[in-house]
């Protein structure tokens, strides 16, 4: 009997170290991942080599790891667009202003108001850094009510009609009189489609935009 019993503590002594290790190591790789991301390195992976609660933890980190990287990514692309759009609006008004101080450049009302287009360019685009900002600080409240998508549509359609039909282009509206409403942000969703609309409008000859729901 006390061959068993010394039989029995090793077995468990053994099957103790193995389960331990089954779970500290899993374990251990998660805290290095969770180290590297608190370090910056964003996107880390840990091998799902466990079921049960610890292979869903690792699956839960691993998205949610994956999500932050996408994230970031996004917010540093959208951060370089925004920028790369700033260096245009500038350059157009340096040349103008350029322009008119050596004499090559006349003043005129047309003139005037090309420079006045920029310049409410500029505003757009630090408008956006301005919500990114606060974005990432977590301080963008969003106002939801309930919003007729038609309404939105035909609201956005009517500011920038005129400016289609200068360009040439037809901005129209597809959308049924009876859709059921959204709970959205109307100033908010109004900017986005407003950006929308001027991106189109930039990148569309000639044909037409359409608007619908």
């Amino acid at each position: 009997s006390g061959l068993s019993a010394l039989f029995a503590a090793v077995l468990a002594l053994v099957l103790g170290l193995v389960l331990s290790r089954s779970l500290t190591r899993p374990l251990k790789a998660l805290t290095a991942a969770t180290e590297a991301m608190a370090a910056g390195n964003l996107g880390e992976q840990v091998p799902v080599t466990e079921s049960g609660e610890i292979g869903l933890l690792t699956t839960s980190f691993n998205r949610m790891s994956a999500d932050l990287a996408k994230a970031s990514q996004l917010r540093k692309q959208m951060t370089a667009d925004i920028a790369h759009d700033l260096r245009t609006p500038l350059s157009v008004l340096g040349g103008y202003a350029e322009g008119l101080m050596d004499g090559t450049l006349a003043g005129s009302p047309r003139l005037f108001a090309l420079m006045h287009e920029e310049v409410n360019h500029l505003q757009h685009l630090v408008e956006d850094l301005r919500m990114l900002s606060l974005a990432d600080a977590g301080e963008l409240r969003l106002n939801r009510r309930p919003v007729d998508p038609r309404a939105l549509l035909e609201r956005t359609g009517l500011a920038y009609v005129m400016q289609a039909e200068q360009q040439g282009v037809v901005l129209r509206i597809e959308a049924a009189k009876d859709l059921p409403s959204v709970s959205v942000d109307l100033e908010r969703m109004t900017q986005v489609l407003n950006n929308l609309v001027v991106n189109a409008l930039r990148h569309t000859p000639a044909g037409e935009i359409v608007l619908s729901a």
